[in-house]
């Protein structure tokens, strides 16, 4: 399996405190069909757009990190999560990690996999160099369990003309 990036940049701190069965990696060109049933809101993504998008980030894994935490038992995908490394001129040319597309599968909430996938992510940041890292602030409990402060509000624009179709980047 192709991995999206270098598996150094996994935390072996979370792979040890995973339960039995479980590991941490990075998302796979074969994951297709198991990350399709975890994340919420794809919409109709067939596996040739899946893999134009993977080529993609793949070849710009320095800047975007997808891990997936597998149960590898039953072959299938508990928990997911991206961060998203930004090139700044502030901070003297600083990295900003951005947080996003956190997501525990429905049958294994309850075992603190959202939690590790973000301890994950934050070393990932750490280990590139990021000088601060921000996610949504759509659970900021959750978020704030995880070291996050909640520091500035978000807005949002949605162009409604370029809802589902493909990214012209």
């Amino acid at each position: 399996m192709a991995a999206l990036f270098d598996p150094v940049y996994i935390s072996q701190e979370v792979q040890k405190s995973l339960p039995d069965g479980f590991v941490v990696r990075p998302l796979g060109a074969d994951d297709y069909e198991k990350a399709l049933e975890l994340l919420t809101t794809v919409g109709a993504l067939s596996k040739g757009q899946f893999m134009e998008r993977y080529s993609y980030l793949k070849a710009h894994n320095h800047e975007y990190f997808t891990i997936v935490i597998e149960d590898s038992k039953k072959s299938k995908i508990a928990g997911a999560g991206t961060i998203l490394v930004e090139r700044k001129f502030v901070h003297n040319n600083g990295l900003v990690g951005h947080i996003e597309d956190i997501v525990t599968h429905k049958d294994y909430r309850g075992l603190n996999l959202g939690k590790l996938v973000i301890e994950t992510l934050k070393y990932i940041g750490k280990m590139t160099g990021c000088y601060k890292m921000d996610c949504s602030d759509k659970n900021i409990p959750f978020y704030e369990k995880c070291g996050f402060k909640q520091k500035e509000y978000e807005m949002v624009l949605y162009i409604p003309e370029n809802e589902g179709i493909n990214a012209k980047l």
